[in-house]
């Protein structure tokens, strides 16, 4: 199956998670096309570090370091870009924060734009890993590195689709974390940041575990840009009257 025609079966479906399978989510996370991005860059990576002749220990090294700092760099993104309010004040970066943050927000079951688009995605893992790689070896560190931040990011991705999902996850672990995120989406956005690891939630004082422990928030879906926000700053609510198309 092509590129092309992925794109023409994903155009002609509609993915809701809230009405979806674990294997109907399984399917539709493999044919979509950032995904099969992802896992081609990923192959090419491990390619690169073959073909180079990597030395194992700075490699293993470089790759584990990109893994545990992910979670911190998410946890910074999501905080204070994805929830902060200076991206929607701007003309030139409204409608990038309407497609990476506040679409999901305002539709979280909604498949098509819980994915993150690739042009912000790969920028991020560039930022985050080729600095580690190099700091931890030669080129074929940063091939290391580029690849743990493509396989970290595609964990996130299909947990975070679970944590959506019309779905009760038989360990317990997941059970927690897909509870922990439908608060932050359903009761107070400003807490439990984190989508699979709420360490730096826990540092930062922005975690919690059960409802009662935080008020309910009138901006959990429209994550602050309400109708005075919209009068002074217009181009995601007139993005909003006229959609524009997911980008993969």
């Amino acid at each position: 199956m092509t590129l092309g025609e992925i794109r023409t079966l994903w155009k002609g479906q509609r993915y809701h998670l809230d009405r979806m399978t674990l294997r109907d989510l399984t399917r539709a996370f493999f044919l979509y096309p950032s995904i099969r991005t992802y896992l081609v860059l990923l192959m090419l990576s491990a390619s690169l570090i073959v073909y180079w002749g990597a030395d194992p220990a700075p490699t293993f090294v470089a790759a584990l370091t990109t893994i545990m700092v992910y979670p911190l760099a998410w946890y910074l993104i999501h905080r204070f870009v994805l929830h902060g309010r200076f991206l929607y004040r701007s003309s030139r970066t409204a409608a990038l924060w309407k497609r990476i943050h506040y679409d999901h927000h305002q539709d979280p079951n909604n498949l098509r734009v819980l994915f993150g688009a690739l042009y912000t995605t790969l920028p991020t893992i560039v930022l985050i890993a080729i600095p580690i790689g190099g700091l931890m070896g030669d080129r074929s560190g940063a091939a290391a590195a580029f690849g743990a931040g493509i396989l970290s990011t595609l964990f996130y991705e299909y947990f975070h689709c679970i944590q959506h999902l019309r779905y009760v996850p038989r360990n317990r672990s997941l059970r927690k974390i897909k509870r922990l995120h439908m608060m932050h989406h359903f009761h107070n956005e400003q807490g439990n940041f984190g989508i699979t690891n709420f360490f730096w939630d826990r540092l930062a004082g922005t975690y919690y575990r059960h409802a009662s422990e935080r008020p309910n928030s009138e901006t959990v879906f429209n994550l602050g840009y309400d109708d005075q926000e919209k009068d002074r700053y217009p181009w995601v609510a007139q993005l909003s009257k006229h959609p524009q198309q997911t980008h993969a």
